[in-house]
């Protein structure tokens, strides 16, 4: 009997070790992943939570994955080595047990009060809420630019779209609009001022609302080029699991495709992450100059690589080289552009920002991309195509620089930059405009000289015209609370494909499990197949099985029943002389059958008969 509670006694002892050390683990890794992800994103919303939660790594930001490997990983691998350091000290000690109840009870309190706390701050409950329930906002206000009669003039103007990261109306000073004591982005707030931000009469800056759905930079390129948000039943940035990107949806890239315009998106970094390459070649059979193609065309050297890819000084290098070779084509020319320098956490220091900020990093990155884009658009000036094109310069989003806009005062509403330079028409009214980054879709169009029946796209309108914008004419408040909401048209729009294996795989949906085929028994002419860890399966398993050929053509293919053994997993044994003892490899591939008669493929594996 002793030596039977010893033996219990012994098991609670490791397992619980185990469990506590378990927690421990899990509750330093959610306080420094929360205390960093809140320092590392100003103003996170739910769903840009979601979305940088989802998004895949593909041409992501080497430097933020170090960082958090260095601010959370790192630390938790030491609290890691003391707590196992602490129980091995005291496991002969009568306490021991104390120590383990206080370890479990600290982790869990420590874990449910750090989740609470961003579960309030996130508002999340809220979040879940519109995600739960169908709103009719988008369904009623859209505007189908299908439905729409567009009309362009004959001698049609050619358009540079530049889209600044992070580039917000707030980096100017108080007495320009801004919300800074200084001006760090002089150049851009002057640029605004002689050109077009639809500031009415007034010499302060002006710039669109950031809705739901918009805040991060696939988001804001499709809210701008198509007046919605990327609000759908799947995360934004795994639109590139699709097939296609909103196909039903008509953007700009289409409407301009459809006028016979050569279009070319030019960035700095790699196209594919958010999905950003589907999009645009989707929507308007962009030419795609990224960070790949900059190495594979010979543009930058193969190992070149800094902040995302490479920096805006080379990308206006680019961009000037590109527009002379599009200005000397017949049709007329998009270049979509997109700067990476000034994204959070602080910007890219290049070798040719100043220094005027001292150790403001960020304030010297926004005041060199700010004259980088000015000196741009004077040398767009001076050639002989500017007559004809139009220039739109955006903000995608406000930063997400966490400490950068802390100290403006709460009630300084923040909105991103916008200019419209040499356009084709002239604002009807004097009054300042409110308007959200939906409007930009139709305003674009309206400054090539299209003529936009209704004045209205998606759910933008056109700002030159005296059409009310949603947010003048409901408030900003009811278009945050309509576009946060689940849409049916929305869906009808993204015509999301949820059992693509790729999203599914990501989303860790995917039927799966674990299968290989063991050593043949030459002496028993078997090849056993063994089965484990069937996951995802949405039903109750009534069989599994496996599909076993060794032709090409499958002309051989056996189907064989899998008995399921006393551990949980499947085991069968091939019948080699049923394939007349053929050498060479056997493709087995091993089916789920659910009550209801579903069938899912969960694995393959090869076989190998000697």
């Amino acid at each position: 009997m002793r030596k039977v509670l010893r033996i219990i006694k012994k098991v609670l002892t490791v397992s619980g070790t185990v469990l506590t050390v378990i927690l421990t683990v899990l509750a330093t890794i959610l306080c420094f992943s929360i205390q960093w992800m809140f320092d590392t994103w100003s103003n996170l919303t739910m769903d840009e939570l979601v979305y940088h939660l989802t998004a895949p790594l593909d041409g992501t930001n080497e430097g933020m994955i170090m960082e958090y490997l260095n601010m959370c990983v790192a630390p938790t691998l030491l609290v890691l080595a003391l707590v196992l350091i602490l129980f091995i000290a005291w496991r002969r000690k009568k306490k021991y047990y104390v120590v383990m109840g206080v370890g479990m009870i600290a982790s869990l309190a420590v874990s449910i009060i750090v989740v609470r706390g961003a579960w309030t701050k996130l508002d999340a409950g809220s979040y879940v809420k519109a995600q739960g329930e169908y709103s009719d906002f988008i369904d009623d206000y859209y505007v189908d630019p299908a439905e729409v009669e567009i009309t362009f003039p004959e001698q049609k103007r050619n358009l540079i779209l530049i889209f600044l990261e992070s580039m917000e109306t707030t980096y100017a000073d108080t007495e320009n609009g801004g919300a800074f004591e200084e001006n760090v982005i002089p150049e851009l707030t002057k640029l605004a001022q002689e050109n077009e931000d639809f500031s009415g009469e007034e010499d302060k800056l002006n710039g669109g609302y950031s809705m739901p759905g918009t805040t991060w930079t696939i988001g804001a390129m499709f809210a701008h080029t198509s007046g919605l948000p990327l609000s759908i039943s799947i995360d934004g940035n795994n639109m590139d699991t699709q097939d296609s990107f909103f196909p039903s949806a008509i953007t700009l890239g289409d409407v301009l495709e459809r006028e016979g315009y050569s279009q070319t998106l030019l960035i700095g970094s790699d196209a594919t992450f958010g999905g950003r390459r589907l999009y645009f070649t989707e929507h308007g059979n962009y030419d795609i100059v990224d960070y790949n193609y900059a190495i594979q065309s010979g543009m930058i050297p193969e190992d070149y690589q800094v902040w995302w890819g490479y920096e805006d000084q080379k990308l206006f290098g680019f961009a000037k080289e590109k527009l002379l070779e599009l200005s000397s084509q017949e049709e007329p020319f998009n270049l979509t552009m997109l700067t990476v320098d000034t994204h959070f956490e602080d910007g890219y220091v290049c070798d040719i920002c100043p220094e005027t900020y001292g150790d403001e990093q960020y304030s010297n990155v926004m005041a060199c991309s700010s004259r980088q884009v000015c000196d741009f658009i004077q040398w767009v000036q001076e050639q002989d195509f500017y007559e004809n094109t139009t220039i739109v310069i955006v903000g995608d989003h406000p930063t997400m620089d966490v400490d950068y806009c802390e100290d403006i005062d709460d009630d300084y509403i923040r909105k991103v930059y916008t200019s419209y330079i040499n356009s084709a028409v002239v604002v009807e009214t004097n009054e300042e405009r409110d308007y959200t980054t939906f409007d930009t879709f139709p305003t674009t169009l309206a400054a090539l000289g299209a003529n936009i029946e209704g004045n209205r796209l998606g759910l933008g309108t056109n700002l030159f015209s005296t059409a009310q914008t949603l947010t003048e004419r409901l408030g900003i408040n009811a278009v945050k609370e309509g576009v946060s909401g689940k849409s049916k048209r929305m869906e009808e729009l993204a015509s999301i494909d949820e059992t693509k294996e790729e999203l599914l795989l990501r989303e860790g949906k995917l039927p799966m499990a674990n299968a290989w085929a063991e050593a043949y028994e030459s002496n028993t002419g078997a090849l056993p197949v063994v089965v484990t860890d069937i996951a995802n399966i949405p039903e109750d398993i009534s069989q599994v099985m496996i599909a076993v050929w060794t032709n090409e053509d499958q002309s051989d293919l056996q189907w064989i029943g899998m008995e399921q053994r006393e551990d949980g997993s499947y085991y069968a044994r091939i019948n080699v002389p049923g394939f007349g003892y053929k050498v060479g490899e056997y493709q087995i591939h091993v089916y789920v059958v659910g009550e209801d008669g579903e069938q899912y493929k969960v694995a393959e594996t090869i076989g190998n008969v000697n």
